[in-house]
């Protein structure tokens, strides 16, 4: 079987983690992450958004394997600055370089420039990048049920858990919801990309929600572009969204921010 889109990723995450631990070891990343400051409430943000509203994870995004370049000059904390402006509840980092021209200093310098919780999302395989989501600011991870066996998927929910950061596990398909329901993640992430074949199916989260009921508070993940997108998923259920695209690449991310959360 040849391999899928994911797994070239998590390949190339791996292969950007050992370079970096190579220069900083797990016993010194670990006291990092204890020297760290305490976790923002991530779930809790979303939620108390929810109540007033609508909750947004908008995310500082510069590339992507489906599309290429989004923005690939923008300033994370600036960006990430507009966001909160704007209303959005969270903040999402991609941390990947190698595919999406992000980095942990992406999230350090969204720490530094808003008040909002943060999201490392990556493709998260090992405990190594658990302790770097929290060493650089991290409140929440994102782990994709696709990418992880049960026992791996447990271990890292369990290190987070430990590390007082939320989870948001991602699954794109039925199959993977006994496996979503037994890790008891903060957050489930519906997905409408399949990224094993990089492609969008819209009508994914409709599909999956009723079957995901009483998991996790749901949040609807890719197609979201438009106000009337944003009613689409809530009106199917999805207590918050996370986009990246369509706010990455705004000429201006903060009304296109307000537009999303008020529209």
């Amino acid at each position: 079987m040849s391999a899928t889109h994911l797994d070239r990723l998590i390949a190339s995450a791996l292969e950007q983690m050992a370079g970096r631990a190579a220069r900083v070891g797990l016993k010194e990343l670990r006291a990092r992450a204890s020297a760290a400051p305490a976790p923002r409430g991530f779930a809790a943000a979303l939620k108390a958004a929810k109540e007033r509203g609508r909750a947004l994870i908008a995310e500082v995004k510069r590339a992507s394997p489906s599309r290429g370049a989004i923005a690939p000059d923008l300033e994370p904390g600036k960006l990430a600055a507009a966001y909160e402006r704007g209303g959005a509840a969270c903040v999402s980092v991609l941390t990947d370089r190698a595919n999406f021209g992000g980095s942990l200093d992406d999230l350090a310098a969204a720490r530094r420039a808003c008040a909002l919780p943060l999201l490392r999302k990556d493709f998260l395989v090992t405990p190594y990048q658990i302790y770097e989501a929290r060493a650089h600011g991290a409140d929440a991870v994102l782990l994709i049920a696709a990418a992880l066996t049960p026992p791996l998927l447990s271990e890292l929910r369990a290190l987070a858990r430990e590390l007082g950061l939320a989870v948001l596990l991602e699954v794109h398909a039925e199959e993977e919801l006994s496996a979503a329901r037994a890790a008891e993640p903060d957050l489930l992430g519906i997905n409408a990309r399949n990224l094993k074949t990089l492609v969008v199916r819209p009508e994914t989260f409709r599909e999956l929600a009723p079957h995901a009921l009483g998991i996790a508070p749901l949040v609807a993940e890719s197609g979201v572009r438009t106000a009337a997108d944003a009613r689409r998923y809530a009106e199917l259920g999805a207590d918050a969204l996370l986009v990246g695209e369509a706010l990455s690449a705004a000429t201006d991310p903060e009304a296109t921010t307000r537009a999303l959360v008020q529209g």
